[in-house]
């Protein structure tokens, strides 16, 4: 709860770069129609529940008190307050069958949760009017009460005082109706000289009694329902506080990945799909977050078309490192080749056409990846365009340029003995000098996903990561065509093969030469935006499921301990 509230007290001090002081003064609370939407929508769900749940347990009392009326086993004389009980419980049905519909506004759905609590104990009163005084009705009559508001207050959210004052409601015409219970039917002489004295006393005395009795069970679950309410509500408040960062409030959790976790959020006032990226202090050491920001940083220098696109980022006095970024929706190469098995040779072409030149741009400003996967290459649809890639999550890139002559990143960021990246898609110079590295490892991973788009299976697999890693080092791949079963256009077959070079020098030499070399295949043209689409209804229900299944990330990353760097050698410490 301590580290709940102080991620709520951090959010509220958020002040994202570009946000003016009275914008945040304006959003300080959920007061946009949206978020007054899910607060109504909310409610009618809870409280439609809670006529629903009632509406079953007061009726199970009633269908056993028909079933014994029908069936002549009960000795209850006359049965006059099965009427009350069944409106009880219809009333009950009532509320639930009225929010289970079209939208209420929040004051009908407050109105009729007041008029339903009060038909339901007006009918409970009567009730317990026509019972037999040796019953107890006055016991009943708490115990439908206490149990109604209890249930209440954990159900449908509301304040401490809107609990404490609807209680205040029922509980006068409930001692009221206590004391008319004793006071009309107690009769002393029905008692025999053996009985409890306090028995034999007169009805006044009695009810006065009994009333007494019935107040303080009363306080006893008015302070309980009032108690329950400030907690649930209060620990409601801290979670909505909790959620919003600066400007950017979360809607839902999309999934966590080795840097951080992702929630679809909006923005107070741009109504555009949004996606939030954030570090909790307390997973990550001070270096990790500051590579977090340097993902930020990086990435949002970036302006092609087809590199995930930053809209703002902040940090907390508290250490809670956010950004946001444009909220894509479809999905990662990874879901789609689990969906829909290998792509046609012209599909892949146009994806790895659009990765290459996202990998253009940052390559001709000093940033390389180095974490190409098809989990970081998402597919979505975007301005009536289909098979729109977006290379995603920047966590790895390595400066290793500076144009004002300023000491790289790598230096105060990475560690001299270690590798970082996902071994699948590993170029082997990134496993044996990692330090010394340069953009053509991306166009080995890149070739490695295209390899993986045309036959639905990695280059190189095995039993561990050692292994894997021993594969990128000294086995060639399996031709595609081969590895698929059936003929591959050459073009594209060579191409791929050439990217997957052990030597960076017999590789294409940059992103923008591995772009030419696409468009000039065969195939280059032949995947058309009517295909795509067609592709994308097709599997989009299917892909969103499989992606609610899915942690953001997909494949998991690791950074190797070189200290030993013979790749063969037994005992080579990894961490993960």
């Amino acid at each position: 709860m301590e580290k709940l509230s102080n991620i709520a007290q951090a959010a509220a001090r958020i002040r994202p770069r570009g946000a003016s002081t009275g914008a945040m003064t304006l959003f300080t609370g959920f007061t946009d129609s949206q978020s007054r939407e899910e607060m109504r929508a909310f409610l009618q769900r809870r409280l439609a529940s809670f006529g629903l749940l009632l509406a079953l347990l007061f009726g199970m009392f009633f269908v056993w008190r028909l079933s014994n009326a029908l069936s002549g086993t009960d000795d209850s004389p006359g049965h006059g307050f099965l009427p009350w009980q069944g409106i009880s419980v219809a009333a009950f049905l009532s509320l639930w069958l009225v929010c289970r519909g079209r939208p209420r506004s929040i004051r009908f759905i407050r109105t009729i949760e007041v008029g339903g609590l009060m038909v339901a104990g007006g009918c409970a009163m009567l009730m317990t009017f026509q019972m037999s005084y040796a019953a107890r009705p006055d016991t009943i009559l708490l115990s439908c009460l206490t149990y109604t508001l209890i249930v209440r207050s954990i159900m449908i959210p509301s304040t401490a005082r809107h609990t404490l004052l609807l209680g205040l409601f029922f509980a006068v015409p409930f001692l009221a109706s206590v004391y008319y219970i004793h006071v009309s039917n107690h009769d002393p002489s029905i008692y025999s000289a053996a009985a409890d004295p306090r028995l034999r006393l007169d009805a006044a005395t009695i009810a006065q009694r009994w009333t007494v009795v019935g107040a303080l069970w009363c306080t006893t679950a008015l302070i309980i329902t009032t108690a329950t309410s400030k907690v649930i509500y209060g620990l409601r408040q801290e979670v909505r506080d909790a959620r919003r960062l600066g400007q950017y409030t979360l809607t839902e959790k999309l999934g966590q990945g080795g840097m951080g976790e992702v929630y679809r959020a909006r923005h107070a006032m741009l109504r555009r799909p949004t996606a939030v990226k954030l570090l909790p202090p307390d997973r990550f050491g001070p270096e990790a977050v500051a590579r977090f920001e340097r993902e930020v940083q990086l990435t949002a220098s970036l302006t092609h078309p087809n590199t995930i696109r930053i809209f703002d980022y902040g940090r907390t006095p508290d250490g809670i490192f956010y950004y946001a970024m444009e909220y894509l929706d479809g999905a990662c190469l990874a879901d789609v080749i689990a969906e829909s098995g290998p792509m046609p040779a012209g599909r892949v072409i146009h994806i790895l056409d659009q990765a290459a030149g996202a990998l253009t741009e940052a390559h001709g400003v000093g940033l390389i990846h180095r974490d190409i996967k098809p989990a970081n290459i998402f597919l979505t649809q975007q301005g009536g365009v289909h098979d729109v890639a977006k290379v995603l999550d920047f966590g790895l890139v390595k400066q290793v340029s500076e144009s004002d002559g300023k000491e790289s990143t790598l230096t105060a960021l990475s560690h001299a003995n270690s590798f970082t990246g996902t071994p699948m898609y590993m170029a082997p110079e990134a496993i044996t000098t990692p330090d010394k590295v340069d953009a053509r490892i991306d166009l080995y991973s890149l070739g490695a996903v295209g390899y993986f788009l045309l036959t639905g299976h990695d280059v190189f697999t095995g039993r561990t990561v050692v292994e894997v890693c021993s594969h990128h080092l000294h086995s060639m791949p399996v031709l595609p065509s081969v590895r698929l079963g059936k003929p591959v256009p050459k073009d594209i077959e060579e191409l791929i093969l050439a990217c997957l070079e052990k030597d960076p020098a017999q590789r294409p030499q940059d992103a923008r030469a591995l772009q030419a070399a696409l468009r000039s295949c065969k195939d280059s043209r032949s995947w058309s935006d009517e295909e795509a689409r067609r592709w994308f209804e097709a599997h989009a229900p299917a892909l969103r499921a499989r992606q609610q299944r899915s942690e953001v990330g997909g494949a998991i990353t690791i950074a190797v301990d070189l200290g030993l760097r013979d790749i063969d050698t037994p005992g080579q410490r990894l961490v993960g």
